[in-house]
Order: structure tokens, then sequence, then C-alpha cells
């Protein structure tokens, strides 16, 4: 639960008073407070992760951000001058704090959101087909602040996506333009449609055509083989649902990717032995000597 007012951690009272003022080593100044019932005094960050640290948040964003766009775990620790057991109890300190920016994040209002949609799956002891893999992850990140709308675990079934899904459709609910971008698989965008669609209505006779929510939009691109099994090709790019007709539709190809989160899935192999793909060190192919 959310407080807006400053509670005494020992006896729970919110008749604290303010004590005095310090500064940190980023130059912000925090408060300490004072409570008259039985004398505790604390310091304004008491009790949140930000108790006891002294790098300034700006510098950890940094950090982050250069993390989640695929910098190596080394490089981030070469480049800014960090250990990664300072990393590790960052991410440990910050962890817990997701649930309450997401929800924080539901409550207010977007006038546009950019979201990318992809799955990661486990490799454990033998290699299988992707599809029987025990365990999968998927993640709804926002391309602008990579934002993780959804991290989740489990089984490669409909729950799984559906449960991914529902967050999307409160992030719809407070948006007023949204588009979803996936690489690959179509069940986001098929269970989005069946969650969130609305009838159009035009005033003819006949049945209302289903749409997507005005302002939504999906779109897929097809990576690898772009044939089905009899032959019949498929778009590189496409919208997999009908949207509404006030909807804003055009989105450069070269927009229509999920390039960004990929570089998160990368940091994520790193640091996860279980998440790493498994190939071969030797070359793919033969290049003579005068290719080289």
């Amino acid at each position: 639960m959310l407080y807006d007012e400053i509670r005494c951690p020992s006896c729970d009272t919110a008749d604290v008073k303010v004590h005095s003022r310090y500064r940190v080593q980023c130059g912000e100044q925090r408060t300490v407070y004072c409570c008259p019932n039985c004398a505790c005094y604390f310091s304004e960050t008491y009790g949140t992760a930000l108790a006891g640290l002294r790098t300034p948040l700006s510098r950890i964003q940094q950090i982050f951000d250069a993390l989640n766009d695929g910098m190596g775990l080394n490089a981030v620790c070469r480049t800014f001058h960090v250990s990664k057991n300072t990393l590790s109890d960052w991410q440990a300190r910050l962890a817990p704090v997701k649930d309450a920016l997401l929800l924080y994040a539901l409550c207010q209002r977007f006038v546009q959101q950019l979201i990318e949609g992809d799955e990661l799956y486990t490799k454990v002891k033998q290699n299988v087909a992707p599809a029987q893999s025990s365990g999968w992850t998927v993640v709804l990140m926002d391309r602008a602040s990579r934002f993780s709308w959804e991290l989740n675990c489990g089984e490669r079934e409909r729950s799984w996506f559906e449960q991914a899904m529902q967050t999307l459709a409160q992030v719809i609910a407070q948006t007023d333009d949204l588009t979803l971008l996936t690489d690959g698989e179509r069940r986001y965008g098929l269970l989005l449609f069946e969650i969130c669609r609305t009838s159009l209505r035009t005033g003819r006779r006949g049945r209302p055509r289903y749409t997507l929510p005005k302002g939504v939009r999906v779109r897929l691109k097809n990576k690898g083989a772009q044939t089905h099994q009899r032959g019949r090709k498929r778009a590189r790019y496409e919208a997999l649902q009908a949207e509404h007709p006030q909807t804003a539709s055009a989105i450069a190809p070269h927009e229509i990717h999920a390039n960004h989160l990929e570089g998160f899935n990368a940091t994520l192999r790193r640091r996860m032995a279980t998440y790493r793909r498994k190939s071969n060190t030797h070359a793919k192919k033969h290049v003579s000597a005068n290719a080289a």
C-alpha cells in the first residue's frame, strides 16, 4: 500500500516533526524526522529501496538503461566503473519496486505507447524444440522508457499469453494511442483482439463488425520462413486484426521490430545460463581465403 504521509517506523504514528535536513553525495537534500511519542529519529528514505544508497538515481538509471539495451555486464562495469556486486545489490533493492511502479503507471494517462513483445525459452540439459521447452518468459516493454509492463514466466500455454494481454488491456484503458509490435508470435494480437475488441456500429442493418479499440494497432513482423506449408507466401509485415477506421494505421516498415527488446533478452541470456542459445563455435560456412 502506498502512503502519502510520513509515518514513524517504530509506533506507526503520523504525528512526526521535522528535526533537521542533510545533503547526500549527489547534492540532493533529505529530511530527518523525529517522533515525539517514542523519540525515534529516522530519515525520509528509511525502509525504502533508497535507504543507505549514496549513488544518484540518475546514474543508476543510466547504467540500467545500458544493460537493457544489450550492453554486456563486463562492459558496463568497465565503462561506468562499478563492480558486479554493486549491480547485483542495486537490482535486489529495486526489484520489489516494480509492482508499485506498475500500479502507479496504470493510474496515469498516456498519450502514446509503443510496446514491443517477445519471449524467451529455456534450454536445460538437452536441446529440444522451442515448443517443447519447459520454461518460457514473456516480456512486454515500452520502447521509449524501457519500462517492462510484463515480465512473467510459465509454460507456453494460452493462459500464459492471456495474463500478459490482460495487463496490456489495462494499459489500453489509460492511453489514446497504443501500438504493439511483435516478431513472429501471432497469439499476442489474436488474444488482445478477443479481450478488448469493440463492435463498430455504422447504422447499417446486420451484425456489427468487430475491431480493435480506437487508437490501438498491432503489427507482426514475420521472421524466418515466409511461406506456409502449402506454399502460400506470408507478408513480411502484417496487421493481424481489423482496426478502427479512425485509427491512424500508417507505420513505417523499418519501425516494426522488437530490436530494443532483443537487446534486453541478450542481457538475460548473459546473466542466466538457462537462456543461453546453444550453438557451435565453429564457422557455419566455408569462406575462401580471397573473400576473407
